[in-house]
């Protein structure tokens, strides 16, 4: 199970951190990504983060303004989002990849969470 958390309202410019908790099971192996949704649209990689060797990979749309992290001993993977504009409202998503690759696509992933919201305000 993955429970994502740290949505909100912010200003334009503004910053949060998403919290995406994994319970019974362990990173491991894993890849763990960040997705995000908005309304009417298709689900859409963030970025992605190998829980075995560190590796990194963002989406074009949030590079340079989003960082992803992880605490593998607390089961638990960052989303740090800075410089948000109103293009960045949707409903956030945690996902697990259980054989590691690093990837940003929908049909990699195994395990969601439930989803955070992310209103970005002009």
């Amino acid at each position: 199970q993955l429970q994502a958390s740290g949505g909100g309202l912010v200003q334009a410019g503004g910053s949060l951190r998403l919290s995406c908790v994994a319970s019974g099971f362990t990173f491991d192996d894993h890849a763990i990504g960040w997705f995000r949704q908005a309304p009417g649209k298709e689900r859409e990689g963030v970025s992605c983060i190998s829980a075995n060797n560190g590796k990194i990979y963002y989406g074009d749309s949030v590079k340079g303004r989003f960082t992803i992290s992880s605490d593998n001993a607390a089961n638990t993977v960052f989303l740090q989002m800075n410089s948000l504009k109103p293009e960045d409202t949707a409903v956030y998503y945690c996902a697990a990849d259980l054989r590691g690759r690093l990837r940003l696509l929908v049909p990699s992933y195994d395990y969601w969470g439930q989803g955070t919201l992310v209103t970005v305000s002009s």
